[in-house]
């Protein structure tokens, strides 16, 4: 399974914010999300190969009860099978991260999803191939009722302007059969001062649809910075 990096931080985002956690980044993702915050596990992904037995050896240097495997696209790798199984044999809480577009039948303690919108799409003229295969991967309502029967789940979207909102709407209709205070409105941006311009247009929504406002805290807390 190809790491970008494991570290030791504080989850920032979602439904376990605040909770010190291990994150495990994998390398590699099938989506090219043009506001992507870590293109080192995508765009220009990097990292080691590492076998489950080395990944869990890391997280068990740390003294700490919660585990974030992310990405990148963790989906990609079928090791996450075995990683999982083993990370819950040692007694972790695992969250897995994920983009809704792939499935494996993994066994966690909390499915993240983080659907993609329409905003997401690279420009066209600059990366037509990515743009197109972007644009047909990113919406798979088939896989994100599968991962949500798995374990309990967040739907965590990423809303750039108000324009958002209607088709957010238009493709839970077509999910159907959640939880509203399990989706999740978390404004784009990468610095304090842009999630701020959109924080309250966001938590306005959630209030009238019964949403919950999703904070990008590390933001705050450290700055658009590698390994937080």
């Amino acid at each position: 399974m190809k790491i970008a990096e494991i570290y030791r931080s504080v989850q920032g985002e979602g439904l376990l914010t605040g909770t010190p956690s291990v994150f495990v980044r994998a390398s590699g993702c099938n989506l090219r999300c043009w506001f992507c915050d870590t293109p080192f596990a995508s765009w220009k992904p990097e990292g080691q190969d590492l076998s489950v037995d080395e990944i869990v050896a890391e997280v068990e240097e740390w003294d700490c009860r919660h585990v974030v495997l992310t990405g990148g696209e963790p989906m990609l790798f079928a090791e996450l099978l075995p990683l999982c199984d083993r990370l819950r044999q040692i007694r972790r809480h695992v969250t897995i991260e994920t983009a809704g577009t792939l499935y494996l039948p993994v066994s966690c303690n909390l499915m993240s999803i983080s659907p993609k919108l329409g905003n997401s799409t690279p420009d066209r003229d600059t990366h037509p191939h990515w743009s197109r295969r972007h644009e047909r991967s990113r919406w798979r309502p088939d896989v994100i009722r599968k991962l949500m029967a798995l374990a309990p789940y967040q739907l965590k979207f990423v809303v750039d302007t108000p324009r958002d909102l209607m088709e957010l709407d238009a493709l839970l209709t077509e999910l159907a059969g959640f939880d509203p205070e399990r989706v999740l409105l978390m404004p784009q941006g990468t610095s304090a001062d842009e999630l701020e311009r959109r924080s309250p247009w966001v938590r306005e929504h959630c209030q009238e649809r019964g949403f919950t406002f999703c904070p990008r805290k590390q933001i705050e807390w450290f700055g658009g910075v590698r390994g937080t």
